[in-house]
């Protein structure tokens, strides 16, 4: 095992290997960990019961895994980390517009990861806090060092541990008293369900910034049909299923949100000890594609400015700066975790969707996947540095969204009158997707590019 040599550059087939199936196990394993139920638990805050709960969970893993697994299926066409694609949309420097979004939407679930890993240990662990904060910290740094090998087993092996783990959380978990009515068709709130179906949505969505920086070792043949099904089932299964298992939980056991991973390892008596140490592994592995994914968007950001050859040691300096940022921020956020969590969730789907239907749109539809790679690297290549277009798309699709938010924070106008009814996600869909397909059309900027080099 050694450090990976590559980062944003292309992948060479001589370096390709492996077979979509590992998708699977990446994107279940992603989802197997104490966050994800967490992110089950908001839909039951909000004010929603078990069934419409469940239903509004799958229905949006449903939804948002069309777009995460879309994302996915382009990583063994370019070769290339999803990110760094964006500069064929955006331009070489106006890439950089979408990734500082980005970049914040890793530094949120770095410190989500890790604050929930940090509240179960304090139970068992005899070190502080903050201790605990540092120890989970050093531990993400050494595996995304190691990179997209070390990440792949490291995701198998979770996934089979989390499916005997889970299996048995959920038994356990039927197994406490449920009010009968939790699972009754009744109390239907519209603007409720929507806004737990944009939940769903949004967890799915949260992947799409660094799925394809998983296949994109994958050889160039491989069809995108079995990359784009892998990804899918595999974040749906894993996804769906532990949102609705923190969903139970929340209503089986008394202030479950307090304390998620606690409570997760509770349910299995005398053997929670090894549960702790299996809680910490998954949030591990999970925080462990934010990092790798923060340090693409690091050197994607800086590259056109300073040329860098991207050596072990580079590599090291800079995953050791954005892991003390991130382990910093950890130490000062600690506090209502839930109401903080949510209204993270709401942000990064303001942002994200824009994102990617911008991104989506440009790879299906207009350029049918068909880029110059060497011109992504390139500020006077065909892409340009700013291409105002996508800019404009994605600023204003941001705007637009506004008066339909409805968060903790801000209650938009629109989504008052909608009585509280969140159409900001569909809004940051269709207005970018439309924009941006007809002025790229209208101003001929979209060309035959030729296959991949």
């Amino acid at each position: 095992m050694s450090i990976e040599k590559r980062s944003i550059d292309f992948i060479p087939e001589s370096e390709r290997y492996g077979k979509p199936g590992s998708l699977f196990f990446i994107w279940f394993g992603a989802n197997m960990n104490i966050t994800t139920i967490a992110s089950g638990v908001l839909p039951v805050v909000i004010g929603l019961n078990l069934f419409w709960s469940a239903l509004a969970i799958i229905l949006g893993s449903l939804l948002g895994a069309i777009f995460m697994a879309s994302h996915s299926a382009q990583g063994p066409k370019l070769g290339i980390p999803q990110m760094i694609q964006s500069r064929a949309q955006f331009g070489v420097i106006g890439a950089i517009l979408p990734l500082l979004f980005v970049m914040l939407i890793y530094l949120g679930f770095f410190v989500s990861n890790t604050l929930l890993a940090a509240q179960a240990l304090e139970t068992v662990s005899p070190l502080g806090s903050n201790a605990n904060i540092f120890v989970i910290g050093a531990l993400c740094f050494v595996v995304a060092l190691y990179g997209y090998r070390l990440i792949h087993r490291l995701q198998k092996l979770l996934s089979i541990l989390s499916l005997l783990v889970f299996i048995a959380a959920t038994l356990l978990a039927l197994s406490l008293p449920i009010p009968a009515v939790q699972w009754a068709a009744t109390d239907f709130s519209l603007a409720k369900f929507l806004m737990a179906v944009s939940i769903a949505v949004t967890w799915q969505l949260s992947y799409a910034p660094y799925v394809a920086d998983y296949s994109r070792y994958l050889p160039s043949k491989t069809p995108m049909s079995q990359v784009f099904w892998y990804s899918y089932a595999g974040t749906v299964s894993g996804g769906a299923w532990m949102m609705i298992l923190g969903a139970i939980l929340s209503v089986a056991i008394p202030d479950f949100a307090n304390n998620v991973g606690g409570h997760v390892a509770g349910l299995f008596g005398p053997v929670a000890l090894l549960l702790f140490a299996f809680i910490v592994y998954g949030q591990v592995s999970i925080n462990v594609f934010n990092l790798y994914g923060a340090f693409m968007s690091t050197i994607t950001v800086i590259e056109p400015f300073a040329r860098l050859r991207v050596t072990p040691r580079v590599r090291g300096v800079f995953m050791l700066i954005i892991s003390l940022v991130a382990t910093a921020l950890c130490t000062i956020s600690q506090g209502d975790f839930i109401n903080f969590f949510l209204n993270f969730i709401f942000f990064m789907s303001y942002f994200l969707i824009p994102w990617t239907a911008i991104n989506l749109v440009d790879f299906y539809w207009l350029r049918k996947g068909e880029y110059r790679i060497d011109d992504i690297f390139d500020m006077n290549g065909i892409y340009g540095r700013v291409n105002w277009i996508a800019c404009a798309s994605f600023i204003v699709a941001i705007l637009v969204e506004i008066p339909f938010m409805n968060t903790t924070l801000y209650v938009g106008p629109l989504a008052t009158q909608l009585e509280g009814i969140d159409l900001a996600w569909v809004v940051g869909l269709v207005v970018p997707a439309l924009s941006y397909y007809w002025l790229m059309r209208l101003g001929k900027q979209v060309s035959r590019v030729g296959e991949l080099s």
